[in-house]
């Protein structure tokens, strides 16, 4: 590992009760060379705890939005955006947002929810944060409706590589977390080995998605530097050059110093 740079977890709920104490996570991370974090809320009952996080810790930066898993029957979609307005210096991006095509929640549901979440981050000028599984194509066609200056990220990527291409098309960046540490992740494994490093960034989806040989532990954004190596062998590039440049896109997208 490149000790001189410094690490970037673009997606981390350091928030959730199951990570334990911040301050033990934030010094076990630096150990890690991890030294900046992404914290997307999930909905309004978490809203103040990361704008909280973010304004007490200047490692941590904060995203506000409302995830399809937390979809409830007043998502307060007003508040956010007047949370979000009036706090538009103090977070990156609208986040975590998005649809998922596997939970009993109904497409056109999450639509209405998404929708103005989508609205909300062009009327900010933010990126967004944006969570898609087995969604992608629909995800596609409302991204291309609203055409966001600053673009995003999809979190978690797991698509083909033809969607992987038009998420690029339209200035996206995409999530890469450890997922391709696992042997039978071959599809996505193989369309990462395809990609731009340029478009990339890094993610661990904290306390969820642990690597491979680590399952049900809490995943930590001190693994970071394991997903850096990984994707170095995935693109056949040195691991200095895999940290410096997602912690350079990283930088870029959400407009970290």
């Amino acid at each position: 590992m490149s000790t001189h740079i410094q690490l970037i977890d673009t997606h981390c709920h350091l928030d959730f009760e199951r990570m334990g104490e911040i301050d033990t996570v934030l010094s076990t991370s630096l150990r890690a060379n991890v030294s900046a974090f992404v914290i997307p809320s999930v909905n309004h009952t978490n809203w103040q705890r990361v704008l909280t996080l973010s304004l007490q810790y200047p490692s941590i930066y904060c995203a506000l939005g409302i995830h399809p898993y937390f979809i409830e029957s007043d998502n307060y979609l007003e508040q956010l955006e007047s949370v979000a307005t009036l706090n538009r210096s103090n977070i990156v991006a609208i986040g975590e947002i998005g649809l998922d095509g596997t939970i009993e929640c109904p497409m056109t549901t999450q639509l209405e929810v998404l929708k103005p979440q989508l609205a909300l981050a062009k009327k900010l000028n933010l990126p967004v944060i944006c969570h898609a599984h087995k969604a992608y194509d629909v995800l596609l066609k409302q991204l291309r409706l609203y055409q966001l200056s600053r673009g995003g990220v999809i979190h978690g990527f797991s698509g083909s590589l033809v969607q992987a291409r038009e998420f690029l098309k339209l200035g996206f960046y995409l999530g890469v977390g450890g997922v391709i540490t696992y042997e039978r992740a071959q599809k996505t494994r193989q369309v990462f080995s395809q990609l731009p490093l340029a478009s990339l960034l890094l993610e661990t989806d904290s306390p969820d998605m642990p690597l491979s040989g680590q399952q049900g532990l809490v995943n930590h954004p001190k693994n970071i530097p394991l997903i850096a190596s990984e994707l170095a062998l995935l693109l056949q590039r040195p691991v200095a050059d895999v940290e410096r440049i997602t912690s350079e896109n990283a930088r870029r997208l959400f407009e970290i110093v």
